[in-house]
């Protein structure tokens, strides 16, 4: 008989914690979604970008959920579309206990600004695209040229090196691809630095600071109009055929090609005329 009356009680409790949490779950579902927290999230290491505008994220979320209950809000269809903004590296949408509503919210940082064809846009340092905004401009090196998807990590990494490098920082203002070839800007802007692929970019930056605090510390820069670092153990220079100075050279070479034209078409008729 003790055994029945326990058994009994344990019943009746049960039920009685089951309708009240039933009741609890209803009013916690029926009640209205009026705390809302965005934050954004800035790991350790990376710069703070400001391409989210908070106001259109409480809006879209306010449009998501047209009857303002708690118990409507589908997170997981919420997160997937947050996760879908251009620029959001990554989302993550939760309910407190208390029925407030935590979008943490993480962004994408530019590596570097691409133009393309005349098309604008970040990429980030995952090599992932993503558009510029109306709302805000992050400084960054602007890329030039046909890069293609699969350099963009390598161009990534060639952005931070210099950003990084304070040699580097002061001499290279932005990267330009001529056909297969990629081009350093130099902050000068008489010349750039060519150094072909992206590899061994270590090494072609090395040879480059040897020229300039060996050679072209002492020259004048609007002599050159290209330094190229792109052949092993050597550096090429193309002089500059709008520097003044740089005429008598150039008119120097001139002559030496045509005397040496001369003198190879002088052999080839000497050798024509023993045969």
């Amino acid at each position: 008989m003790k055994k029945k009356w326990r058994l009994l009680k344990i019943l009746a409790t049960v039920i009685i914690f089951g309708l009240l949490l039933s009741f609890s779950l209803k009013r916690f579902n029926n009640a209205p979604m009026e705390n809302v927290s965005i934050n954004m999230v800035y790991p350790k290491g990376l710069e703070k970008v400001y391409f989210i505008d908070e106001k259109n994220v409480m809006d879209f979320i306010r449009k998501a959920n047209p009857s303002r209950k708690i118990g409507d809000i589908d997170i997981p269809a919420l997160e997937k579309e947050i996760n879908n903004f251009p620029s959001v590296d990554s989302a993550n949408v939760y309910l407190n206990l208390n029925g407030a509503l935590n979008v943490d919210i993480m962004q994408r940082v530019p590596a570097f600004r691409l133009n393309r064809g005349g098309e604008n846009f970040y990429v980030d340092r995952k090599g992932n695209e993503f558009p510029l905004s109306r709302i805000y401009s992050h400084p960054t090196m602007l890329v030039q040229g046909n890069v293609k998807r699969s350099e963009y990590l390598q161009v990534a990494e060639l952005v931070n090196k210099i950003e990084t490098d304070d040699f580097s920082r002061k001499y290279f203002i932005g990267i330009a691809k001529e056909g297969a070839d990629y081009n350093l800007l130099t902050s000068d802007g008489y010349y750039r630095v060519e150094i072909g692929t992206l590899d061994n970019i270590d090494l072609k930056v090395k040879g480059f600071r040897t020229f300039v605090e060996k050679f072209l510390v002492f020259q004048e820069p609007e002599k050159y109009s290209r330094v190229s670092v792109k052949y092993d153990n050597q550096i090429v220079t193309t002089l500059n055929p709008g520097y003044g100075k740089n005429d008598s050279i150039i008119s120097a070479s001139s002559k030496e090609l045509v005397k040496l034209a001369a003198e190879r078409a002088q052999l080839t008729s000497s050798s024509a005329g023993r045969r």
